[in-house]
C-alpha cells in the first residue's frame, strides 16, 4: 500500500512538472491555488449546510459562508487574488484587471476545484446514511441534496433570477471597490468581501441556497440529485449578469474619481 501511495505520488509530481514546462510556472500556481480554495469554499461552506445545517440554521451557514471566504482571502489572496468564483474572474477581466486567458484559466482551475469539493461532500454522506444531514431541498417530490442550488419551496424562476443578480451585484461590487489599488481597504478587504458574502447567503439562502458563483452551484450540482441540473443554468446568468452590471458600475465610479 505505501509502494502504491509512493508511486502515485511520484508520477504526480511529473504530471505537475509537465503541466508547468508547458505553461508558464507562476500562472500555473494562481490556478491550482484557485482550484484548491474553490474546492475548500464548496467542502466547508456548503459542507457547513450539510453537516451542521440543522443545527445552525440559515444564519449559521450564511456566517460559515463568510468565515470561509474570509480565511480563503487571507490565505490565497497574495497569490491569485482569491476569486474562487466565476462571476469575480469576469468582472475582474470586465474591469481591466485580468486578460482574456487569464480568465479562462481562472474559470476552468474554479469548476474543477467545485467539482472536487462536491465529490467530497457526496463522499461524506455516502459514509454515514443514517446522519442528520441538512442542505436537503424537497420541492414537490424532488428531492435534492448537498446543499445544491434549486429553488427552494414557493420560490420561483424569475424571483430566483432577480435575487441572484441582485446579490452578485451587491457582493461583486464590493470586492472591486474593496480591492482597488488606489482607493480600496487594503489589508481589510478580505473582511469587508467575507461580510459581503455572509450577508447575501443569509438573505438568499431562503430563495435558491444563494448561488452568487457559478462554480459554487456546479460542484454540489454534479452529486447532488434533483433539480440541481435543471436550475444550474439560473446559478449561471443570475451570478454573471450581476458581475457585469457591478463591473460596469464599478468603471463609472472610477471614471468618475479621475
Amino acid at each position: 500500500m505505501f509502494a502504491l501511495l509512493v508511486a502515485s505520488y511520484s508520477q504526480f509530481l511529473y504530471l505537475y512538472e509537465v503541466i508547468c514546462l508547458t505553461l508558464n510556472h507562476k500562472k500555473m500556481k494562481k490556478y491550482l491555488v484557485e482550484g484548491v480554495g474553490t474546492m475548500f469554499l464548496v467542502l466547508l461552506a456548503c459542507g457547513s449546510a450539510v453537516l451542521a445545517g440543522p443545527a445552525i440554521g440559515t444564519l449559521g451557514v450564511g456566517i460559515c459562508f463568510g468565515l470561509v471566504l474570509l480565511c480563503l482571502c487571507y490565505a490565497i489572496g497574495g497569490v491569485s487574488g482569491c476569486h474562487v468564483n466565476p462571476a469575480v474572474s469576469i468582472a475582474m477581466l470586465l474591469s481591466g484587471r485580468m486578460n482574456i486567458g487569464e480568465c479562462v484559466g481562472y474559470v476552468l482551475s474554479q469548476l474543477v476545484g467545485a467539482a472536487v469539493g462536491g465529490a467530497l461532500l457526496a463522499w461524506f454522506v455516502c459514509l454515514a446514511p443514517e446522519y442528520n444531514f441538512g442542505g436537503v431541498t424537497d420541492n414537490g417530490g424532488v428531492v435534492s441534496s448537498l446543499a445544491t442550488n434549486v429553488l427552494q419551496p414557493g420560490s420561483t424562476v424569475g424571483l430566483a433570477i432577480l435575487a441572484e443578480v441582485l446579490l452578485t451585484f451587491f457582493f461583486v461590487f464590493v470586492i472591486l471597490c474593496a480591492t482597488d489599488a488606489k482607493k480600496g481597504a487594503g489589508n481589510f478587504a478580505g473582511v469587508a468581501i467575507g461580510l459581503a458574502l455572509g450577508l447575501v447567503n443569509i438573505v438568499g439562502i431562503p430563495v435558491d441556497n444563494c448561488s452568487v458563483n457559478p462554480a459554487r452551484s456546479f460542484g454540489p450540482a454534479l452529486f447532488g440529485g434533483g433539480a440541481g441540473m435543471c436550475d444550474l443554468w439560473i446559478m449561471v446568468v443570475g451570478p454573471i449578469a450581476g458581475a457585469i452590471i457591478a463591473a460596469l458600475c464599478y468603471k463609472a465610479l472610477v471614471a468618475c474619481k479621475k
